[in-house]
């Protein structure tokens, strides 16, 4: 019983080290795909969010857009609200990130880029109906 607690409890199990050797000894292809498909994730959400005209700057090392939300005039709680309730989009108010935040809501690409363009449609719908 000890020795399975020792090799269960007390370290990475066997499975998972082999995995990481592995992924150390050959995963640089999979890493340069996995940073050119976020790439492409990043730069469809910036260039989709300032089309529909909520002003983006272009993020440069995390997986979420900070987009200004002003030309709505929504603050950044109404905007989050009524597009979830209105369009099915889930976005961040800004304030959750401190008073500097207000009129700003935060958009993650970490996830498929049909779902990207997807809440991009559906976000220019919101914002054609609401822009202040």
């Amino acid at each position: 019983m000890t020795n399975i607690h020792q090799n269960t409890m007390l370290g990475a199990p066997i499975m998972a080290k082999k995995a990481a050797l592995e992924a150390l000894k050959g995963g640089d292809a999979d890493i340069a795909d996995m940073v050119e498909d976020y790439n492409r994730r990043r730069l469809v959400m910036v260039e989709g969010l300032n089309s529909i005209g909520l002003s983006c700057f272009e993020p440069k090392g995390a997986f979420y857009a900070f987009p200004s939300i002003e030309s709505t005039g929504l603050s950044s709680e109404e905007f989050a609200e009524k597009l979830l309730v209105e369009e099915k989009v889930a976005v961040v108010p800004g304030e959750a990130f401190g008073e500097c935040g207000q009129g700003y809501v935060r958009c993650c690409y970490a996830t498929q880029l049909s779902d990207i363009e997807e809440a991009l449609a559906r976000m220019k719908r919101f914002v054609d109906k609401h822009r202040g």
